[in-house]
């Protein structure tokens, strides 16, 4: 059975705000994710339909606070909180934040290469 671990999964993304680590379990993307500042990726997302995350979260908050903010309401998530996000959500994240979690791959990759273009063309290293 496939499986991962923030140790053994090497680091994909290093850049100022976020250090990340992701492999693919099944179908799925396990992220171990570590946030080294406030985010809000927010204007990232431009082009998306509602200019909004189109792919669905599971996930623990291992450390930190982390919010999704959809048009009609936010919920927050602290350290120890499990939670699932559906598609249409906004993330922030505040600094020395640490989540793992759990996204369709084919979902993630699709919102994903959107925020990649996104950043590059801001001039952000991902």
């Amino acid at each position: 059975m496939p499986s991962a671990s923030r140790m053994s999964t090497p680091v994909t993304v290093d850049a100022d705000e976020i250090e990340g680590r992701y492999a693919p379990l099944g179908g799925y993307t396990v992220s171990f994710e570590t946030f080294k500042q406030d985010v809000d990726p927010a204007p990232f997302f431009a082009g998306l339909p509602g200019d909004r995350c189109q792919c669905a979260h599971w996930g623990v908050v291992t450390a930190g606070q982390l919010t999704f903010r959809w048009r009609d309401h936010e919920e927050t998530y602290v350290a120890g909180d499990a939670y699932y996000a559906p598609p249409g959500h906004l993330p922030l994240v505040t600094a020395d934040t640490s989540i793992v979690e759990f996204s369709p791959t084919e979902e993630l990759g699709a919102t994903m290469a959107v925020v990649e273009k996104n950043m590059q063309a801001a001039g952000v290293q991902s």
